[in-house]
């Protein structure tokens, strides 16, 4: 048996004739702070669910800290939740909220004050006690669905899209807090997402679901940079993607145009792949050294802040190009709409997928 702290062994569910985890498997270590990214249906909030006992597997078994979890019931089982509705008693003032599984644990009134006291504190709502949650904001409630959470200090905390109801300044402000209190806590943690900045920002690894299975497991950096299937590569970020025919191992042909690239594949000659580039990564800058080179039309031109996202209408490709330039590349090349420019695409940043995508 795997010394993982939660291991997850051939998980299937069933709902009727329809599938909706196929043959899932995934070790996550103790301190872990892991996310299951994907589209809505693909099945990560299913298996959430199937960990904390609230819609059992069909198939498979789930192990925790060692023990079979099974087929236990929800009470039974070691973990703490916090739903994206927040779901506090709306009759119960904020300190009752928090207290309430060390009440159901049998905790006396000290402890339990102690407690609460002490979690005020951390989530930074030291005098909302005697409050009730209809008084707080959207953000301040979700802080207090955590408190609750944490406070039978559970081995394991699930978090199902606790962001995705909060207006986007608060949730880039509670998810540094969450992040934070997850490190300060040590506290194995699993947040179900369909927000691919919320997962690449927060998690230590990501796993990408879609339609029931998983497509990729890594770190957010391995997801972004190197991602294992077209899936992965177009839910995670923006990429382009170019019909080719292979020429060799290291060698492809995009139109007419011939581009190599550093990422070894094993494909037949002749065979029809796809190439592959993320915006950020195509380069203006060229000069008598640079390979890859391609010509192309500036389309259109959209103001991004930091940067501008440009449609690129490229020689012998029949699709647009979306390249991110930076402000000072536009400023100082005086990029504007209809120019005409020297594209590179650095061989390191290819990547090369079976089939058109």
């Amino acid at each position: 048996m795997s010394d993982a702290y939660l291991n997850i062994i051939e998980l299937d569910k069933f709902f009727g004739s329809f599938t909706a985890l196929k043959n899932i498997s995934l070790e996550i270590q103790e301190g872990e702070f892991v996310c299951f990214l994907g589209p809505s249906g693909c099945g990560k909030t299913t298996l959430l669910r199937a960990i904390a006992g609230l819609d059992i597997q069909s198939n498979g078994r789930i192990v925790q800290a060692g023990k079979d979890i099974s087929w236990l019931s929800p009470d039974r089982r070691d973990f703490g939740i916090v739903f994206q509705s927040y779901a506090l008693f709306p009759n119960l003032t904020v300190a009752d909220n928090i207290a309430y599984g060390l009440k159901n644990r049998k905790a006396n009134r000290s402890e339990r004050k102690a407690r609460v006291s002490e979690l005020l504190n951390t989530i930074g709502l030291p005098d909302a006690g005697n409050k009730y949650p209809a008084q707080l904001s959207g953000g301040q409630q979700q802080r207090v669905a955590l408190a609750r959470a944490i406070a039978t200090s559970p081995g394991l905390l699930l978090l199902d899209e606790p962001l995705s109801a909060l207006d986007a300044r608060v949730r880039l402000h509670l998810r540094h807090e969450i992040k934070e209190l997850q490190r300060k806590l040590g506290v194995t943690t699993i947040m179900v997402t369909h927000d691919q900045e919320e997962a690449l920002a927060m998690a230590d690894r990501i796993v990408v679901m879609n339609q029931g299975v998983i497509e990729q497991v890594g770190t957010p950096e391995e997801i972004y940079s190197n991602p294992a299937t077209p899936f992965v590569a177009q839910f995670v970020g923006t990429m382009n993607f170019f019909p080719c025919s292979v020429v060799d191992g290291s060698t492809v042909k995009v139109g007419q145009q011939k581009v190599s690239y550093k990422r070894q594949m094993e494909l037949d000659n002749n065979s029809e792949a796809s190439l592959a580039i993320r915006p950020e990564d195509i380069r203006i800058r060229v000069d008598d050294h640079t390979s890859n080179r391609l010509m192309a039309g500036v389309g259109s031109m959209e103001f991004l802040g930091s940067f501008v996202r440009s449609t690129l209408d490229v020689d012998g490709i029949e699709e647009p190009v979306i390249a991110d330039f930076s402000m000072n590349d536009v400023r100082d090349l005086n990029i504007s709409l209809g120019d005409r420019l020297m594209l590179a695409l650095p061989e390191d940043r290819l990547h090369l997928f079976v089939g058109n995508c």
